[in-house]
Formats: C-alpha cells, sequence, structure tokens
C-alpha cells in the first residue's frame, strides 16, 4: 500500500492543500509541507476534530453528525461612480449566510406542524356540530310553535262554523216577518266567519260550483258543520260529513296546468306558399341585368334566358332600357313599376328648404371678361397688389382665378376667366356665378371675337355689363372706336344714351381703378344684393383639381349660408367632410361667408367645374344622394356607350374606310383645363380626320393612363402635367407619342395642322435635363439658389425651364444663373451637383424639379 501524502489527502477529499494544512494545524498536527506523509492515527485524529468543530460529540456505537451547518461568504467589488467632473471609486462588500439544516430533524418539524393542524380541524368540526344541534333545536321549537298555532287556529274555525250553523237553523224555524229579516244577518255572520278560509284559498284553488238546494246556497267543497250541503250527501250524519269535510280540508285538489292544444296554436315560423310570389320591381330609365336580377331574387342566367326567349340578345352586365326591362318583368310573372329615382335628391330639396334665415347685405361676385391679352389679370393684379399674370404660361389665363379683394370701397369678389376661344365653357360658367361682369376691351385693339362672345355669355346671363376701356396709357389708344365697335352689337355707353358704363382704366399705371371700383359697388348697390348667412351653405365649383399631397381640391364660391370646417357636404357626385378651408393667398380659414372663394379639402374625388354643392346636416344623406347621382351617371353613360358603339357601326358600315381616326388621351392639371381642351380637340373632326379623345383626367400622367394608350394606340397630351416613372417605362417600352404642352395655342394648331392636312414645321419641346432640388439657400444678392443634383439629361444655361412640383408645373421661367462651386458655368451633366437660380421665382423647395427644354422645328411628314 503507497503512503499517503498532504497534497493526495487533499486531492481525494476535493480541497486545497492549504485549507488541509490549516486543519491539521488547527487539529494540534504540524506539517512541514504537502508532501509529507499522513499515517492513520493522524487521520482519525483529525476526523475527530472536524467532527467536535461542527457541534457534534461522539456517542457509543454512533458517528456524530451535524444537524446544522452554517456558511458564510464575503465579497468585495469596486464601483466606479461620476461625481460631476472627477470620478470616485466605491467599495461594495456582500455578505452571504446560508444555514442548511438536517432533513430529518425538518421532516420532524413538519409532523409536529402537521398535528397542530389537525387538531385545530378537530375543533373546528366540533364546534360547528354544536352549532348544527342547536340550530335544529331552535327549528324543532319553531315548528312545535307553528304546530300549535294551526291547532288554535283550526279550533277557532270549528267554533265559528258551529255557530254560523246554529243560527241557520234558528233562521230556517222561525218564519214570521223578524225571521224574514234573519236570514240576511245569518249570511253576512256566515261570510264575516269565513272570511279567514277564503283569504287562505285564494292562490290557486279551484272555483266553486255553485247550485241552488232545497234549504241554502251549496258548493262542492263539503265544508265542515256549515250550512252548505254537498249536493247528492245530504242522507249522512253530522259526524260523517264532518269527517269528510276534514278530509276535504287537508286535501287540497291539485290546480290543473292547462296544456296546450296540440292541434292549434304553435305553428312553426315558415309555411310553403299557396300561390306565386309576385314582387314588385321598381325600375328607372335603364337598368342593367345584373340589377334587375338582384330586384327579382333570382339568378342573372334565367333573366338572360328569358331575354333570349323575347329575342334580345344581352349579357349579365349590359344595360336595357325601361321598355324591355318591364316586358321581361311581366313576362316572368312578376309586376313593373316606375322609379322615383330622385328619393335622394328630393329629400336633400327638403332639407334645403327647412333652413331659412334673415338676408343681410353680401359682396357682389364680379367677372373679369374680354379678349385674350387685352390685360384682364393686369387689371386685377393691380387691384389685388400682385403679380399673378407672370406665374401664367406665356402671360395667358388658362384657369378661373377666384380671388375677394377688401378695398376702401367694401369687399368685391372677382373671377378672372380666359380668352382664349378654346375657353368657352370657363367664360359661360363664370358668367352663370357671377353678379356682374366687367368687360376689358383694349384700347389700342378694339373689339375682338372673344369680345363678342362674353357680351353674349352675359346677355344670357342676364346679368349687368361694365365695359373697363383698358391700355388707355398708349399712344396708340382709340377710345372711341372702342365705344363705336360695342354699339355695333348693341351695347351703347350711358354718354350715348344707352344704359352701360364706360369706365377709362390703365392696369398699368392704375389710372382709372378707383372709378371702376365706384363703379362696380354702385351698380351692386342699385342691385340689393343680399344672402342668408347663418343657414347651411350652398354655392357652385369653380375650380377642381386633385393634389397629390392633400387629395381632391375643389375652389368652391359660397352664394348662400356660411361654409364651416367639419360640415358634411355632398357636390355633384361626390360627398365628403370639410377638412380644412384655404383662401387665395394660402391661409387656412375657419369659415367662408356668402360671395367669397375658397378651397375644400375633404371631398372624395374630384367634382366636375360648374357642380353645384350643398351642405347636409349627416353623413348618410350625402353620401345618398352622392351614390343616387353616380348610378344615374353611370347608367346613362353605359346607354350612350352602347349607342356610339352602334353608330360606329352603322357609320363605317355606310362609309368608305378613307377616314382616319387620331386617338388621344389628356391629362391636365385642373379640371377646367381638361374640359376646354376636349371641346376644342373633339371639334376639329372632319371628314377626312376624326379626333377621338379616348380618356382625359386630372392629375399626372399613370401607368394606367399609359397602358390605355398603348391598347388604343393613342398620343399622350400632358398639359401642364407630367408622366410619372412607371408611366415612362410603359411608353418608351410601346413607343407611344407623348407630348408635353404648356399653352393650349400649341395643342390646338399641331392637332388642327395634322387635321387639315397641312404640311409645315412642327414646334416641338424637347426636354434636355433635369434637376432635383436637394436644399435651398437664401442669399441677398441673388435670393433663393436651389442646390441640386442633375439626375437627367443636361442643365444648360439661357434655356427655358420650369419648376415641377409632384409632377405638376407650378412655374415657367428662365434659368438666371449657373453655378458649380463658385464659378459659372454653361452646362452641367448628370449625376453632377450645382446651384441654380431662377429668375423672378423664389419659392422652390426640397423635392422640386427644375426641367430644363429648348422648343425645336422638326420638319413634318405623314
Amino acid at each position: 500500500m503507497s503512503e499517503v501524502t498532504v497534497r493526495s489527502l487533499a486531492k481525494v477529499l476535493g480541497m486545497p492543500v492549504e485549507k488541509l494544512l490549516e486543519q491539521l494545524a488547527d487539529a494540534g498536527m504540524s506539517f512541514s509541507g504537502p508532501d509529507q506523509v499522513v499515517s492513520s492515527t493522524e487521520k482519525m485524529k483529525l476526523l475527530g476534530f472536524l467532527r467536535r468543530t461542527h457541534g457534534k460529540d461522539e456517542k457509543p456505537g454512533e458517528a456524530a453528525v451535524p444537524k446544522k451547518i452554517t456558511l458564510q461568504r464575503r465579497k468585495q467589488e469596486e464601483l466606479t461612480v461620476s461625481a460631476g467632473k472627477s470620478k470616485a471609486t466605491v467599495t461594495v462588500e456582500v455578505r452571504q449566510k446560508r444555514t442548511y439544516v438536517k432533513r430529518d430533524d425538518v421532516g420532524a418539524a413538519l409532523d409536529e406542524e402537521r398535528a397542530e393542524a389537525l387538531r385545530k380541524l378537530e375543533e373546528s368540526k366540533a364546534r360547528n356540530e354544536a352549532e348544527l344541534a342547536a340550530l335544529a333545536e331552535a327549528d324543532r321549537k319553531r315548528r312545535e310553535e307553528r304546530e300549535a298555532e294551526e291547532a288554535r287556529r283550526r279550533a277557532e274555525e270549528e267554533a265559528a262554523r258551529a255557530a254560523a250553523e246554529e243560527a241557520a237553523r234558528a233562521t230556517v224555524d222561525l218564519p214570521d216577518e223578524e225571521g224574514a229579516e234573519r236570514p240576511v244577518r245569518a249570511h253576512k255572520e256566515k261570510e264575516k266567519a269565513a272570511a279567514p278560509r277564503a283569504a287562505a284559498r285564494e292562490a290557486g284553488k279551484p272555483a266553486r260550483h255553485k247550485v241552488r238546494g232545497s234549504h241554502a246556497m251549496v258548493d262542492n267543497e263539503g265544508d265542515e258543520g256549515t250550512g252548505r250541503y254537498v249536493a247528492g250527501q245530504l242522507h249522512l250524519t253530522d259526524s260523517e260529513r264532518a269527517r269528510r269535510g276534514a278530509a276535504g280540508v287537508r286535501k287540497k285538489p291539485k290546480a290543473r296546468v292547462a296544456e296546450p292544444s296540440r292541434t292549434g296554436g304553435g305553428q312553426h315560423g315558415f309555411s310553403r306558399p299557396t300561390a306565386p310570389i309576385v314582387r314588385e320591381v321598381a325600375i328607372g330609365d335603364s337598368i342593367s341585368v345584373a340589377d334587375l336580377a338582384q330586384k327579382l331574387a333570382m339568378k342573372g342566367g334565367e333573366v338572360v334566358k328569358a331575354l333570349f326567349k323575347m329575342g334580345v340578345m344581352a349579357t349579365i352586365n349590359q344595360v336595357i332600357d325601361h321598355d324591355t326591362a318591364v316586358l321581361v318583368v311581366e313576362e316572368l310573372g312578376h309586376k313593373a313599376t316606375r322609379a322615383a329615382e330622385d328619393d335622394a335628391e328630393q329629400a336633400l330639396v327638403a332639407h334645403i328648404e327647412e333652413v331659412k334665415g334673415e338676408k343681410r347685405n353680401r359682396p357682389p361676385v364680379v367677372t373679369i371678361m374680354g379678349h385674350v391679352d387685352h390685360g384682364k389679370t393686369s387689371l386685377l393684379d393691380y387691384i389685388r397688389r400682385t403679380k399673378v399674370a407672370s406665374g401664367e404660361a406665356g402671360g395667358i389665363t388658362q384657369h378661373i382665378g377666384a380671388y375677394h379683394v377688401e378695398t376702401d370701397k367694401g369687399v368685391i369678389s372677382f373671377l378672372d376667366t380666359p380668352g382664349h376661344s378654346a375657353f368657352t365653357a370657363m367664360r359661360a360658367r363664370g358668367a352663370k356665378l357671377t353678379d356682374i361682369v366687367v368687360l376689358v376691351v383694349a384700347a389700342d385693339d378694339g373689339v375682338m371675337p372673344q369680345t363678342i362672345e362674353a357680351v353674349n355669355h352675359a346677355r344670357a346671363a342676364k346679368v349687368p355689363l361694365i365695359v373697363a376701356i383698358n391700355k388707355i396709357d398708349k399712344s396708340d389708344a382709340n377710345p372711341d372706336n372702342v365705344k363705336q365697335g360695342l354699339v355695333n352689337i348693341e351695347v351703347v355707353p350711358e354718354e350715348w344714351g344707352g344704359d352701360t358704363q364706360f369706365v377709362p382704366v390703365s392696369a398699368k399705371t392704375g389710372q382709372g381703378v378707383d372709378a371702376l371700383l365706384e363703379a362696380i359697388l354702385v351698380q351692386a348697390e342699385v342691385m340689393e344684393l343680399k344672402a342668408v348667412y347663418d343657414g347651411r351653405a350652398t354655392g357652385t365649383v369653380i375650380e377642381a383639381a386633385l393634389d397629390k399631397g392633400r387629395g381632391p381640391v375643389a375652389t368652391v364660391l359660397v352664394q348662400q349660408g356660411t361654409l364651416r370646417k367639419g360640415d358634411y357636404l355632398v357636390c355633384g357626385t361626390h360627398y365628403g367632410r370639410v377638412r380644412a378651408l384655404f383662401d387665395e393667398n394660402g391661409r387656412q380659414v375657419g369659415e367662408a361667408e356668402p360671395s367669397i372663394p375658397v378651397q375644400v379639402l375633404g371631398l372624395s374625388g374630384v367634382p366636375e367645374a360648374g357642380d353645384d354643392f350643398v351642405v347636409v346636416e349627416d353623413e348618410r344623406l350625402a353620401k345618398d344622394v352622392a351614390q343616387q347621382r353616380d348610378a344615374k351617371k353611370r347608367e346613362s353613360r353605359l346607354v350612350a356607350a352602347a349607342g356610339s358603339r352602334m353608330e360606329d357601326i352603322m357609320a363605317q358600315m355606310g362609309q368608305d374606310s378613307g377616314q382616319v381616326t387620331l386617338n388621344l388621351l389628356v391629362k391636365a392639371d385642373v379640371q377646367g383645363s381638361v374640359e376646354a381642351l376636349r371641346q376644342a380637340l373633339v371639334g376639329l373632326s372632319n371628314d377626312m380626320i376624326k379626333i377621338n379623345v379616348i380618356a382625359s383626367g386630372v392629375g399626372g400622367i399613370t401607368e394606367s393612363d399609359a397602358t390605355l394608350a398603348a391598347t388604343s394606340k393613342a398620343v399622350i397630351i400632358g398639359f401642364n402635367v407630367r408622366a410619372d416613372a412607371a408611366a415612362r417605362k410603359v411608353i418608351e417600352a410601346n413607343g407611344l407619342d407623348l407630348r408635353y404642352f404648356s399653352i393650349i395655342y400649341d395643342v390646338i394648331d399641331q392637332v388642327k395642322q395634322v387635321a387639315s392636312g397641312l404640311l409645315g414645321k412642327e414646334v416641338r419641346e424637347e426636354i434636355i435635363g433635369i434637376a432635383e432640388v436637394r436644399e435651398v439657400f437664401r442669399s441677398s444678392k441673388f435670393g433663393a439658389v436651389a442646390g441640386c443634383l442633375v439626375v437627367e439629361g443636361t442643365v444648360r444655361k439661357n434655356k427655358p425651364i420650369r419648376v415641377l412640383r409632384d409632377n405638376t408645373v407650378i412655374f415657367e421661367g428662365e434659368l438666371e444663373s449657373l453655378r458649380r462651386f463658385k464659378e459659372n458655368v454653361e452646362e452641367v451633366k448628370s449625376g453632377t451637383e450645382c446651384g441654380i437660380g431662377v429668375k423672378a421665382y423664389n419659392d422652390v423647395r426640397p423635392g422640386d424639379q427644375i426641367e430644363c427644354f429648348e422648343r425645336i422645328e422638326v420638319e413634318r411628314t405623314l
């Protein structure tokens, strides 16, 4: 056997050598080092020391085992704490003390706790049994008292019945007059004595069947000892009758519950119809086959089959007229009626008529009309002290501008209409909205075609006319020539004996502007213009557009009532809640009174220019009216589309195939421009070529527009709008012809030249570069300088530019300066940063696009 050293013993015990040496030293043994040999005697001595240390003395025949061991640990850590600019180090000491108890001792403690819990449970059980016994005793006493009370009450009732019986017998034995009165008294006494029993029997006893006896009233209850006898039991003795009466009192007859009849009553909710169901179907001017099938509660295929049997070939989505629908409904065994299609409209009219208030004076609405370039917008600019004409492409107004001006003479609302021939509908709409028409005629130009047209619009609308002879500051001005030209169309000045005011003005110098405003206000005072301010607002849409950030935006003119934020309104085929109101300067306002134009946000779609709007009480009525109008419009459009297709087929059959069709897809920035372009382009059709506008709308050119143009092989015309990236990919892939315009003259002239077959030079606008604005810097010398990154092509100096925001043109002008770092350069190529200064425009914002283009002339070939 090998010798055991201190080191090997520590390894066997699984403890450090130093700790084992300490324990050996504490036990009184000294070792010089870990390699010294430990004998068996020294091992036993160490074991005895350790047992004594843990509090256990050895017993005879049993090793000492500790019942409880306590361990203590101490741990120190240093933490660095920042105190202002300096740092401090803190020593943290953690002390832990744990005590471990022998399992047998724990078990003994648990046994004691269990015994204590059982003892308490037994005591609680004993208490509960004692309480239950006490309750049972109290209940027994109450039951005995109740039985004694019942016996006493029965004895009293028996005595009362005996007394009543004696009284009845006495009444029968005395037939004199006094005895004649005694039955009544006896009967009253008997009722008084029987009152307690009657009260006890009221709850659920069967009714008594009374019969006439030979002596007195009898019933089938057989009350004991009374003067009422049971029919057929007169032979019984008094004791037998009393026994049976008591048995009858003890055994109460059970109340029978009436059972429902099995043959009547509870029928189920459904029954087989004995006759065919005849439905009453309301049909309007036209209806689709699917809608008709839904109203008839039938499958669409059955209605199509019925139409086929009648000789009408129709699909489920096809629209049929009223007469055909009536025939098929009657053929299927139902009844057709004429639909009242204006239910919601009638409710809307009644809703409007409910609100009537006091009328007060309102500002006049004045429309500026006249020939193109005669100075309408410039005159309005002088009044407004702004520069709107410079923001219009080519210096021409292409939208209806609406403004209200607070002058020294009073508030006046102005509508500025375009003067070009393509904007006839806009001028007609402006004349209908207005109270007074100011006809602007240039003194150096005289009466022109659009001047005559404006006069006709004013007469058609029965609106008074005021003539403003503009540009009298020019050397070649001839006011008399203007007056003579207007006299020829029956517009006679007051000084010549007529009824029309002529005011010479100069939009450049301001001469005569005050006289014009005074003439407008005098005319308005004569007309006594009044409106209700407190009612629900009504008015007309002047212009509408789709803004990418704000959604549908409608410029409206309030004519009656006050339009407020949060109002529900219906506008044409659209409805919504007013989210915000803006004036012509872009400031948000809370309300708009009569004759004040504002921009409205919150509609469900872009309304048509010229639509009326009405404020209603709740959203449900607005939605119903809008949906009904939309359904009517959709049906009429389907009918017109079907009719036009048939007409096209018949026309192609009657003509040769020499006519050429030019398909166009028109997108513009506002609804008024779309309307003007569509009418002008369709009006250019002749026998040789047909102009067909397949689609038109407001907003940028989208991928769906490009796909439609590719399918129809149409030319895409963008009027102050641009195509997005997805649309450009479709256009490039299909080789479509996409043309951008900003002046309506160019659109009409190019299409007119193609339509009339004239060959010549074509002026095209070619985009040579696009720069994206990343940042805007303000400079006292140059104004707003746009820090840009050229993303496409090349931006060149001295070329015309356009500023685009959300793919819509907001400014057209010139590039004033082009710099690369601090050096002036002639051009900047794609992928390069540069600084661009836009001439006479300071509203450039980050995210805008600056489009550099040039106009080129191209020889056109067929």
